[in-house]
């Protein structure tokens, strides 16, 4: 069974992303969020081929939970730290 949550997650990761770099000129922005994007559907990938296979999209999701968290935390800012942690 295909995992779609988990590549609508990596797709909003990664346009999130995109538009980081558009409005805000953050080549970081563009290059985390196209990174984590790949690594999340990767695992969701390999979660849709083998249920038991969750490790990968487990570790992408803590990370990003923590890291945005975080973020949220010191800015108290909603976008866009706010929004991924709430998704994750």
């Amino acid at each position: 069974m295909k995992d779609y949550i988990g590549y609508a997650y990596a797709f909003t990761i990664g346009l999130g992303g995109v538009f980081g770099f558009l409005k805000a000129g953050s080549t970081s922005s563009l290059v985390a969020g196209l990174t984590f994007g790949s690594l999340a559907a990767y695992g969701a990938h390999r979660v849709s081929n083998n249920s038991k296979n969750v490790g990968l999209a487990l570790i992408v999701s803590v990370l990003l939970l923590v890291v945005m968290s975080s973020r949220f935390y010191k800015s108290g800012k909603v976008m866009p730290s706010g929004v991924v942690a709430i998704l994750r």
